[in-house]
Formats: structure tokens, C-alpha cells, sequence
């Protein structure tokens, strides 16, 4: 066989299996942010407050949260591809669960399990563009297996919504429950460590991935913990990442049900339309980062662009349609500067820890939705007058939810005045080892 038909056989089977990554990632998001979809649907299901939807949709973010870490040093050590599978398991038994629950109690264990299950599945993408693709790259493949992990999260806004007043939300979700393991017995047999792209540089790669070795996982961890560069582009990710998470996952559609008195239909089309701006903004985000060799300006201008549009959701004024679809566009648009922090990190840390690096990083996003999402809904109880729907489901005001969205504003502030202490990498890797 010829060096270029051998070649042009590797990039397929390395294309195949980055399309079954992606595709498990577009589960992920899916379930991600499918609460906000099915809102109403859950309320009236398990009669919860606030409160209760703000816990039962974090359940999500709170494993999530806890599995960063450990799935950087299990990436790192045992590789992607088992990772992949488990996840892909126990995430279906969990979809399962969710969408057979007769409690509320029984949803969050289903929930759980989910965020359990999928928890894996970014940083593993991470690891497999890191180990088979040249490094630099790296921001605009992420970017594009971004825009078509996000294609989940389109769904999970207007297509559900409209599909769970058709069907009924519980099947949706038995039928997820295939879905994820099939994608993890997919990524079983098609992901191998040796697949690296033609022509990419030895340097390029990373080395072959130690033995799980206590000592030595734990002192890799140390490091990009002591690193001080890590921090910053965490704060970032938790500040912008974080309030997307609990604004646009689950509080978006009942704001602009109850405060702009928009349809539910009309609600859910400006989340699919946040989300789908979002995919745009990750490839185009990446793509200008990478051709312009910088990280932190693209960074700087595109959080406070999204955290001065806060100010206009604050205000409580009444927009126009074609006013208010144009924000949710362009808020997707400057939200997507939030996923440069993830080459930032990689690029401050040993490139062998990329995982790692990867996995701090983003755990700041996810804690933050895991402490924001129920905050919210507390905040908009305790300042609740009562109020209640035909079916029965509790009725907010524009000052109870003008009350939460302040916590939403004020975490995006955080993360924009965070990215001015992030160091540039002029996307290389910068790190070199302690004298």
C-alpha cells in the first residue's frame, strides 16, 4: 500500500472517530440544557418551586463539577477511549431513570447519573484533538466540534419544547437512553491511540500517557493547581461560562415567559437562537484566535461585551421582538469567547497534563451553574408574591426575577474583569519547567 492511500486511510478513521466524539458531545449538550426546554413540563410534573427546578436542573452541574478533575487524571492515565465507553452507559441508565421518574427524588437520581455520565465526555474530546492533531490547530478544531456539539443544545430549545407537547417529555428521554449507549459502544471500537494526523509533528503530540501512578497523578495535578496562570482563565470560565449555563440552561425561557409575556413557542426559539449564535461564535471565536496568533484580546472584548448586555435584561424595559432576537444572537455570538480559556490553559501547563489543565478550567463553568442555578430560583422565592398559573405552577414577577438575573450580571462582571490578568500564549505553549 502507498504512504498516501495509508495516510488518506488514517484521516478517515481519525475523522469517523472524532464525528462519534462529537456526536456523544452533542448528547451531551443536549442534556445539558434540555431542562430549559421542558421547564413548564417539569414544573407541572413534579409540582416543584423555584427552588426545587433550580436543584433538580444543577444536579447536573454539581456532578459534572466534581468529575473534572478526576476525569482529566483518568483521561490522562487510562486514555479516552474506556472513559467514552462508561459514560456512555452509565449516562443511558441514567436518561433511563429521568424519563421514567414518578418523583422528584427518583429525577434528581436520573439527573445525576446523566451529569455522571456525560462528565467525561468534553475533556476526552479535548485529549483526543490534543493527542492526534497538530497544536496549533487546537482553538479551531475545538471551536468547530463545538458548533456541531451545539447543534444539541438548539435542539434542546425550540425542537423539544415543541416535540414534548407532541409526545410527551418522558420519551424523549427513554429514547436518549439508547441513544448514549450506543454512541459509547461506538466510540469503544472506533477510537485508537495510535490514530495522529499525517504530517503532524512529533512535537506536537503528546507523550505516551503514564501508568496511573498515585504519586505521580497527584503531583501533576499540584502543578497546574500551584501554576498561577491557571487561575485566571478558570475565574473567566467560571464568570462567563457559569452564567450562560444557569441563564440560557434554565432560567432564559421562564424570564421571557413571564417578564416579556412571550409564548412559550416564542421563549424557546430565543434559546434555540442563543444557542445556535453560540456554535457560530465558537468556530468563529477559535478561527480569529488562531489566525491572529492571540488569545487575551479576543477574550477581553467579547466578556465585556456580553456582560454589558446584562445591563440591558437588568433594566426590565419591554423590547420589540426584532430588538430582543438580536440580543439573544449577538449575547450567543460574545458568549463564545469563553471557550478560548481552554487553549489558554492548555498553553500555560505541560502539555502532557492537558487533560488536567483542561479539566480545572472548565470545572470553574460548571461549578459556578451548580451554585447559580439554584441560587436564582431561592433569591425568586423569597421575594415570590404568591402569585400561581391555571396549573397551578407558582407565578414570578419581573422584580423577583430582576432580583436573580442580578446574581447572573454580576457573575458575568467577575469573569470579564478576570480576563485582564490572563496570560498571553500567542497560541504556543508557553510552559517551561521550574528552574
Amino acid at each position: 500500500m502507498s504512504r498516501d492511500r495509508a495516510d488518506q486511510q488514517r484521516r478517515r478513521a481519525l475523522a469517523l472517530a472524532l464525528a462519534v466524539v462529537v456526536a456523544a458531545y452533542v448528547l451531551s449538550f443536549f442534556q445539558r440544557f434540555a431542562p430549559a426546554g421542558i421547564a413548564p413540563d417539569l414544573i407541572v410534573a413534579f409540582n416543584t418551586t423555584a427552588s426545587s427546578l433550580g436543584v433538580l436542573a444543577a444536579t447536573y452541574f454539581y456532578v459534572y463539577t466534581v468529575m473534572q478533575v478526576p476525569t482529566g487524571i483518568l483521561v490522562d492515565t487510562l486514555g479516552p477511549r474506556l472513559i467514552l465507553l462508561l459514560g456512555g452507559l452509565v449516562g443511558g441508565a441514567g436518561s433511563l431513570l429521568f424519563g421514567m421518574a414518578p418523583s422528584l427524588d427518583l429525577a434528581l437520581i436520573g439527573r445525576t447519573l446523566i451529569g455522571l455520565g456525560v462528565s467525561v465526555t468534553f475533556i476526552a474530546m479535548l485529549k483526543i484533538i490534543a493527542l492526534s492533531f497538530a497544536e496549533h490547530r487546537f482553538a479551531s478544531l475545538v471551536g468547530l466540534s463545538m458548533l456541531v456539539g451545539n447543534l444539541g443544545s438548539v435542539l434542546a430549545g425550540a425542537p423539544l419544547s415543541w416535540l414534548a407537547q407532541i409526545t410527551g417529555w418522558r420519551g424523549i428521554f427513554v429514547g436518549l437512553a439508547a441513544v448514549s449507549v450506543l454512541l459509547g459502544l461506538a466510540c469503544w471500537h472506533l477510537l485508537r491511540e495510535e490514530l495522529v494526523e499525517p504530517g503532524t509533528p512529533a512535537s506536537a503530540s503528546t507523550p505516551a500517557r503514564p501508568r496511573f501512578d498515585r504519586t505521580v497523578v497527584l503531583a501533576g495535578l499540584l502543578s497546574v493547581l500551584k501554576n498561577r496562570a491557571t487561575w485566571p482563565v478558570a475565574c473567566v470560565n467560571f464568570g462567563i461560562c457559569g452564567s450562560f449555563f444557569a441563564f440560557a440552561g434554565l432560567w432564559a425561557t421562564p424570564f421571557l415567559t413571564q417578564v416579556h409575556a412571550m409564548t412559550r413557542a416564542v421563549a424557546a426559539e430565543h434559546v434555540s437562537l442563543y444557542f445556535a449564535a453560540f456554535a457560530v461564535g465558537c468556530v468563529f471565536v477559535g478561527t480569529l484566535s488562531d489566525r491572529i496568533g492571540r488569545r487575551k484580546p479576543v477574550l477581553i472584548v467579547g466578556s465585556h461585551l456580553y456582560a454589558l448586555i446584562w445591563l440591558v435584561w437588568l433594566s426590565g424595559r419591554p423590547l420589540p421582538l426584532s430588538v430582543s432576537y438580536a440580543l439573544f444572537a449577538l449575547m450567543g455570538l460574545v458568549t463564545a469567547s469563553f471557550t478560548l480559556t481552554w487553549a489558554c490553559a492548555k498553553e500555560v501547563n505541560p502539555p502532557l497534563l492537558s487533560g488536567m489543565s483542561t479539566s480545572v478550567t472548565n470545572m470553574g463553568g460548571f461549578l459556578a451553574a451548580a451554585i447559580l442555578q439554584p441560587l436564582v430560583g431561592r433569591v425568586m422565592d423569597w421575594t415570590w408574591q404568591g402569585g400561581v398559573t391555571a396549573a397551578g405552577a407558582r407565578l414570578y414577577t419581573p422584580q423577583d426575577f430582576q432580583a436573580g438575573l442580578l446574581l447572573l450580571a454580576g457573575t458575568a462582571s467577575f469573569g470579564a474583569l478576570a480576563s485582564w490578568s490572563i496570560r498571553e500564549t500567542r497560541c504556543r505553549n508557553i510552559w517551561q519547567p521550574p528552574v
